[in-house]
């Protein structure tokens, strides 16, 4: 029997409208006018009986049968996509694009990078960091390395490891005229700050510690430039287990304290469905847990 299909040349429009709310916005994605969508979207509405919008003024939303049909017409579209990679012969079969934040970029990653690629001499990383969450089809990303509490929709996300957040600071701090023995000694040292979830007032309160400003000290958005000040002995930072790893694990850093929160963020690895069939991706992928599973460090005091 042959399948009952709507006009195929007409969903990736329909499904850009229909992520994006707005006609116009699909037509500048898919480089086309705002009427070639409009038509795209009646035609399938007419072929199959039903109406996908309700179309308003200046405004469209999804009918509740649109919505649950855009649903599935986008994950049929990312399989036809997957599929068609994996078919097709790529000219950057040797490039791949890897998305995550600048901090996991700079501290973690690219110490480490110089093991993969003497594993894959054949396939060239390109980092992509940003704070905002990557797209896949748009931005060309093949695998991205996401920090929060999961429940990404619409791709494959592989838990990678937990973070841990706990002090950390240069050696010299443990000597000198007031070296780090216990927490209260924290008030006679520079306090380092990120935008991390997890603070010095947090931490201050689990460990017992009164008479503290936690906020004062000096304060940066970038969580690379955190660790450097302390490495660089400025003061005392709240670590992040993946970001302090390699300088713990270099003795640029040390733990004066064991007392260590859990973040309720954790690491995932992310990518398009049926992308593993691709070599260079799968490869990436498996280097990961590899590395995370040999090194990742944890709660262990070290100093």
């Amino acid at each position: 029997m042959p399948r009952r299909l709507p006009p195929l040349t007409a969903l990736p429009a329909f499904e850009a409208a229909a992520r994006h709310l707005s006609f116009s916005k699909a037509a500048g994605e898919l480089n086309v006018t705002h009427g070639a969508v409009s038509r795209a979207i009646r035609n399938i509405e007419d072929r199959l009986g039903i109406q996908l919008f309700d179309r308003g003024t200046r405004s469209v939303r999804l009918t509740s049968v649109g919505a649950a049909y855009a649903s599935e017409v986008r994950t049929a579209l990312d399989q036809i996509a997957a599929a068609t990679i994996a078919a097709t012969p790529d000219r950057t079969a040797g490039i791949l694009n890897v998305s995550t934040s600048d901090g996991f970029a700079g501290r973690w990653l690219v110490p480490r990078l110089h093991r993969f690629h003497r594993a894959n001499a054949d396939i060239d990383v390109r980092l992509s960091t940003s704070g905002v969450l990557s797209d896949f089809v748009s931005d060309g990303i093949d695998i991205a390395i996401r920090y929060g509490k999961g429940g990404y929709t619409g791709v494959t996300a592989e838990f990678l490891a937990d973070e841990e957040v706990f002090p950390v600071c240069s050696p010299e701090l443990l000597q000198g005229e007031h070296p780090l023995r216990q927490p209260g000694d924290l008030r006679h040292h520079k306090l380092i700050h990120d935008a991390f979830r997890i603070d010095w007032a947090t931490w201050l309160q689990q460990a017992g510690v009164d008479g503290i400003d936690p906020k004062r000290g000096v304060r940066f958005d970038s969580a690379t430039f955190a660790v450097e000040a302390a490495v660089h002995g400025e003061g005392v930072l709240l670590g992040r287990s993946a970001l302090v790893s390699a300088d713990l694990a270099a003795g640029r850093l040390v733990r004066p304290f064991d007392l260590t929160l859990k973040s309720a963020s954790r690491y995932y690895v992310v990518y398009r469905d049926g992308a593993l069939r691709q070599k260079k991706i799968k490869a990436f992928r498996d280097w990961l847990f590899a590395e995370v599973a040999a090194d990742w460090v944890g709660a262990t005091k070290d100093g």
